[in-house]
């Protein structure tokens, strides 16, 4: 397994000693991990203390529309 760091070459002999339906499991659950980094990512990044004027402006701007399904034909 060349080109491949330690940990990985661990988690293919791992997967590889289970039954299929258990390495699916293991699939599932690092495709879950990493999901979940990338939503830590996005809350570090809302919870930053600097402003946000654009996003702030967006939102209020948001707020200010009806509450009106989407119009097709408006697009």
């Amino acid at each position: 397994m060349i080109g491949m760091s330690v940990t990985t070459e661990d988690i293919v002999r791992v997967c590889e000693a289970l039954p299929p339906e258990r390495q699916i499991e293991v699939a599932d659950f690092a495709r879950f991990l990493l999901a979940q980094q990338s939503d830590d990512r996005w809350e570090q990044l809302l919870s930053y203390s600097k402003p946000h004027p654009k996003l702030d402006a967006f939102l209020r701007e948001s707020a200010r529309e009806a509450d009106e399904p989407l119009d097709p034909k408006k697009l």
